[in-house]
């Protein structure tokens, strides 16, 4: 029986689960974004939100932890250097689940798991920043444009006459 083990072994044992959430974690910290189920999504954002919660306060105790955790170097030094930095004001929910429908092989629910800062879709800030102003009509005249326009009509009307 299972009374109180709120945990999701997605069907494998303690080790090999371990093992696939830190493989995971490694790639979702390097690729910003990955499609896996929605199963192990949810999983993985049990395994990844603390472990960005640590990246926030740079220690060696934090990096320890991280790297017990990630078993890759890389990824630990990524996650401490530029997803910290991006998720330092940041209170929680570093993670968004996006469902993504079903898998055609076994109908299994597929899902985009991603770095909620790392997304400028739905990230307003990032988007308003890259955003360019777009102009309609025409240029207005400035008052040289308007003397250097003066100037060439008279002159045809001389050379005209």
């Amino acid at each position: 029986m299972r009374h109180g083990n709120k945990i999701n072994n997605l069907g494998r044992k303690s080790a090999h689960r371990s093992a696939m959430l830190a493989n995971m974690a490694c790639s979702l910290i390097e690729h910003k974004r990955i499609n896996t189920t929605l199963a192990k999504a949810k999983a993985l954002k049990i395994f990844v939100e603390p472990l960005v919660t640590k990246a926030k306060s740079d220690s060696t105790a934090n990096r320890r932890i991280a790297f017990a955790r990630l078993r890759n170097k890389y990824a630990v030094t990524e996650l401490f250097k530029s997803i910290a930095e991006k998720v330092g004001d940041r209170p929680g929910g570093y993670t968004r689940i996006i469902k993504l429908g079903n898998r055609l092989g076994d109908n299994a629910e597929m899902a985009l798991i991603e770095l909620v800062d790392y997304n400028t879709t739905y990230n307003v800030a990032a988007r308003d920043a890259k955003k360019k102003t777009t102009r309609r009509g025409r240029k207005k005249a400035t008052t040289s444009d308007v003397k250097v326009d003066a100037v060439i009509t008279e002159a045809k009307t001389e050379s005209a006459e």
